[in-house]
């Protein structure tokens, strides 16, 4: 029989590569959607208007997930729609981790004015609520792929600063930073040396959860025409639409639902499987 830390093992794996290995099929059909993508994305034909996915009465060959009410195929657009929300996540979530880890190491590891300035900073930031902030910004750059980025990377920053700064001043407590300054080493080498490979597994877990709320935010202003074209597959596009015909075709809303659903969960799993695996403290 397997002893406890057995099975702690086995379900850290298997949670890894479960949600690894979605991330990792998501990304395939992202790159390559142009290429494996059954049907052009914006190709309308109302003679093929809402037919059901294959294993129900009605549906036709090459429609897997069914069609919407213009006749778009549905896997298509999911596929398509994957692609933006792919790259809303990973650059919004890596220049969101840069800013904010980096105003986070130094308030928490210098301490002094520059704690006290980036503080002040975050609360201020803090005090504007996220949703409204991130409308009123692309209210006045305009709607848009680099709008979205930009407003998710100028709400989120706050985010990675507070809890790395958090974890800095813990770290810097910690003997093994004494004996560093003891030996001569200068701040800015202690820190990068020292201080960040021990936050980096929080840094991890912050990107990815970071990627996942980034994704959830495009699709929420895609439901709300605040992201891109509203021709262009966006899966919070397909969600509003597919809310309009639920009765009519359920498919519409359930399948870009669950795509949503599974890849916001992934980033999340990912996140605390690999903080359980290589945190050192934690190990």
């Amino acid at each position: 029989m397997l002893d406890a830390r057995g099975l702690v093992r086995r379900r850290l794996g298997l949670r890894l590569w479960l949600s690894g290995g979605w991330l990792l099929l998501l990304l395939f059909a992202a790159l390559l959607a142009p290429w494996i993508a059954p049907h052009n994305p914006l190709e309308q034909d109302l003679f093929t208007s809402r037919l059901p996915p294959f294993w129900m009465p009605g549906a036709e060959p090459g429609y897997w997930l069914g069609t919407d009410s213009l006749g778009r195929d549905v896997l298509s657009r999911i596929m398509h729609g994957a692609r933006i929300a792919l790259i809303v996540a990973f650059i919004a979530g890596t220049a969101t981790m840069l800013i904010g880890a980096t105003l986070g190491l130094i308030a928490g590891y210098y301490r002094g004015w520059a704690d006290i300035v980036i503080s002040r900073l975050i609360d201020i930031w803090m005090a504007f609520p996220p949703v409204l902030f991130a409308i009123l910004l692309i209210a006045v750059m305009g709607p848009g792929l680099t709008s979205v980025i930009v407003a998710i990377i100028v709400i989120d920053w706050t985010r990675f600063a507070r809890v790395v700064r958090a974890e800095a001043m813990t770290q810097g407590a910690m003997d093994y930073v004494a004996s560093a300054r003891v030996a001569g080493q200068r701040r800015l080498g202690t820190m990068l040396t020292e201080i960040l490979p021990n936050v980096l597994p929080t840094i991890g877990v912050l990107l990815t959860l970071e990627m996942g709320i980034a994704v959830i935010v495009e699709a929420i202003l895609s439901f709300v025409n605040l992201s891109i074209s509203t021709d262009a597959p966006t899966w919070g596009g397909m969600i509003a639409e597919g809310r309009l015909a639920i009765h009519q075709a359920w498919w519409v809303l359930v399948f870009p639902l669950i795509t949503l659903f599974l890849t916001v969960l992934s980033f999340s799993q990912l996140g605390e499987g690999l903080k359980d695996r290589y945190d050192p403290v934690l190990r």
